[in-house]
């Protein structure tokens, strides 16, 4: 996973996503994993991915990390859409 963190780090998305790809196809409940590719999804601009990733690392495990992260990412998406309720 360090190796996949500093991928992300350097802004090298796609690589980073094709690891976690192959890396969740052989263990489908490492809730970090999850949480790792909602951040690239997010760096990636692909908001709906991160969410759903985020919700999955929060399936497997309610202490993770993504909880924070989605929880962010749903405040920024009611900030910027905000006038969507007022019609």
């Amino acid at each position: 996973m360090e190796t996949i963190r500093q991928l992300i780090n350097d802004n090298k998305t796609d690589e980073a996503l094709h690891l976690l790809d192959e890396y969740i196809k052989k263990n489908d409940s490492d809730d970090e994993a999850y949480y790792l590719r909602g951040n690239v999804y997010r760096k990636m601009g692909d908001i709906r991915q991160a969410l759903n990733n985020y919700l999955m690392a929060i399936e497997l495990n309610p202490d993770s990390p993504a909880q924070t992260a989605y929880n962010a990412q749903i405040k920024i998406l009611d900030f910027y859409n905000k006038d969507m309720y007022n019609h």
